[in-house]
Order: structure tokens, then C-alpha cells, then sequence
């Protein structure tokens, strides 16, 4: 697509690492899978089964001159997000949205979970807004009959959004209100949040989005 840009880095923290391939190519990973506690459920393990590993050259996103002007930053990296993110204290500076994958258990040796990832973006400037599709597996023997893959009570992962400090809205430009709300409306429906970005928009212009914007959600049909 011409407004794609693929870059060929292999992020992380700027050392030499070993990554980990799976037989299923979406679990591999910086971090080595943990056998023993995948093993406990479901159709989990058997998908984290390494078949090899490579030694590979990663870079921080400090690094990539590209991502200097980043807004939204989306990261699904097997483990490595608190890796990528401690690398990434200039990229961060001008993030506005943030969309991680998170760890509740040590699917990864070693791995950095979800409160790790949480302090590190609190640190950064950025509020917990929302969890999205968070998943897991059932314990075995257990399982529902109807869906193997199912979990009956451990949630395993899931997607963490963090938003920039709405409590501190003053370090924004006006350019960079208008970009969050757009994120925030187009990415995840955030209609009252998005709402009060706005707002603040209005105060310091003198305009009327906030007004208009609750004059067309008002209107537009539910769902």
C-alpha cells in the first residue's frame, strides 16, 4: 500500500539477542517460551514449540528516525514490550495513544507483565484507559467442549491501552488535541474522552468542536 512504510529492524533495546522461532511463527519471541507453565493449559504449549533460534541485532525505537514524530504506537512483541518501551523515552515524548500487548503470567522466562508495563507508561506521562480482547486458556484437564481454546477463569493476555495524561493537558498544542481526539474517536470509539479533548481545544481557540461533536453523536443511531 502506497501509505505504508515497512522498516527493517528487528526492535528491542540496541544489543545482539536470541530470538526465539515457534512452529507457529506468532508466539515467537526475544523471550524463551515457559514450557512449564504453558504445559498447564490447553492448546497453548503446543503452539510455542521453538524450532530453532537465530542471534540477531536489535534496535531501540529511540534509534529509528522515523518514529520521531509518533503519535500512536501499537506494540505486539511476545514479552518484549517493557524492553521496547524502556528504549523509547524520545519516541514517547511525543506518543499520544498507546496500544500494547500485556501479560498477566509468565508466558515468556523471565518476561516483564503487566504492572511492569504499567509503571513504565505511569512514568512516561500516560493514563490506563482500557483493556481490549483479553484471553486465556483453560487449565487442564478442564475444558468446554463447544471451544478447546476457551478459558473458564484464567485470563492470560490481553491489550492495554494507555492514553497521555488527560489530567495534563496543558503540555498539548492545539495540533496535537485535535490528533488525539481523532485517534481516540477512530481507534476506539473514546466518544466522551475524545469529547473532552475538544473541549479544551475550544477553551484555548475560541472554536465550537466539542458542541458540534456532541451534536453529531446525539444524532448518529446507537450501535
Amino acid at each position: 500500500s502506497g501509505n505504508r512504510t515497512f522498516l527493517p529492524h528487528a526492535v528491542g533495546d540496541g544489543t545482539r539477542r536470541t530470538f526465539f522461532i515457534t512452529n507457529t511463527g506468532m508466539t515467537s519471541s526475544l523471550f524463551e517460551p515457559n514450557h512449564e507453565l504453558a504445559a498447564k493449559f490447553q492448546n497453548l504449549d503446543e503452539l510455542m514449540q521453538v524450532v530453532r533460534t537465530v542471534e540477531m541485532d536489535t534496535v531501540r525505537l529511540d534509534d529509528i528516525p522515523e518514529l520521531h514524530q509518533t503519535d500512536f504506537l501499537k506494540l505486539d512483541v511476545q514479552g518484549a514490550e517493557k524492553m521496547i518501551l524502556d528504549n523509547a523515552v524520545e519516541v514517547l515524548k511525543n506518543v499520544l495513544v498507546i496500544q500494547t500487548e500485556v501479560e498477566f503470567v509468565s508466558l515468556y522466562k523471565d518476561q516483564p507483565l503487566f504492572a511492569d508495563v504499567d509503571r513504565v507508561l505511569r512514568d512516561h506521562g500516560f493514563m490506563f484507559h482500557r483493556l481490549l480482547g483479553t484471553a486465556g486458556r483453560s487449565i487442564k484437564p478442564m475444558y468446554l467442549k463447544e471451544n478447546i481454546n476457551r478459558p473458564i477463569s484464567q485470563t492470560l493476555w490481553g491489550d492495554a491501552v494507555y492514553v497521555k495524561d488527560f489530567m495534563a493537558l496543558e503540555s498539548l498544542s492545539e495540533e496535537r488535541l485535535l490528533k488525539y481526539a481523532v485517534i481516540l474517536h477512530e481507534a476506539y470509539r473514546s466518544l466522551d474522552l475524545c469529547h473532552l479533548l475538544l473541549a479544551e481545544y475550544d477553551r484555548r481557540t475560541g472554536a465550537d468542536l466539542s458542541r458540534r461533536y456532541l451534536d453529531l453523536i446525539n444524532e448518529r443511531p446507537a450501535g
